[in-house]
């Protein structure tokens, strides 16, 4: 918003950002529709000024503009979008943190304990898809009085992946995984939860039945405690219009 008001517009700009994330949790890809006006006798800006403008401006933050269109006045960054997609990423073969590689520190979660049962972690995940009152896997903060626990799951899927660098540290045998999640909107932190409570179907800790039971339940609090997964490897990968 700020880079976007050394622009020089006429009105103040105003960001409307397709969805917000928890301190820690990072975005591959975020969406966000704002209003520009110029003064009385400029053309407006191409698609090409602005992304080049606006990270001129951001080149001192972490982040970056990969795309910018022209949108009808009806769009909506927020209320167009189809779906949202997260990655978690997971690492095996971790005894103690000290063994993350460096560089893919505070970008994945190593849970303690060593392997996973995958499979079972797939057969608990399917329990997670389709329509659902996912009250047990939310957060309780101010906003939930006011938002409909039910919520829609269209995919998940656990599959290996590759780390960053991870072909030149073979030899230590470590294995990456990725959790995707695609839904038209999620509650707050029903993503870290869900991940946690499959982590814990895939240490033994829970079986896949008990992923339907807490369904059932239908209360925050009976979400098992010290379950719900870091921040550090959440990755909202893309927002689908």
């Amino acid at each position: 918003q700020k880079a976007a008001q050394n622009l020089k517009p006429v009105v103040p700009i105003k960001f409307h950002i397709s969805s917000r994330t928890d301190t820690g949790v990072h975005a591959l890809c975020n969406s966000a529709h704002f209003d520009i006006q110029r003064e009385p006798g400029k053309p407006a800006f191409s698609e090409k000024e602005l992304l080049y403008g606006l990270n001129y401006h951001l080149r001192a933050e972490p982040i970056r503009i990969l795309n910018v269109c022209r949108v009808a006045s009806s769009f909506h960054a927020r209320f167009s979008a189809l779906s949202r997609t997260y990655i978690y990423r997971l690492l095996m073969g971790c005894t103690h943190h000290s063994q993350i590689p460096v560089f893919e520190r505070d970008l994945c979660w190593a849970p303690a304990g060593g392997s996973l049962n995958i499979p079972a972690m797939q057969d608990a995940a399917q329990f997670l898809l389709g329509t659902h009152d996912f009250s047990t896997f939310r957060s309780l903060n101010s906003e939930t009085p006011l938002r409909s626990p039910v919520r829609t799951i269209l995919q998940v899927d656990i599959r290996p992946s590759p780390g960053f660098l991870s072909h030149h540290y073979e030899h230590r045998r470590l294995e990456f995984w990725e959790l995707k999640f695609r839904g038209r909107s999620f509650l707050y932190r029903q993503v870290r939860r869900m991940v946690g409570s499959l982590v814990a179907v895939g240490q033994g800790k829970l079986t896949p039945r008990h992923i339907k039971e807490l369904l059932e339940i239908k209360d925050p609090r009976a979400f098992p405690a010290n379950t719900m997964a870091p921040p550090s490897g959440l990755f909202l990968k893309s927002v689908e219009y």
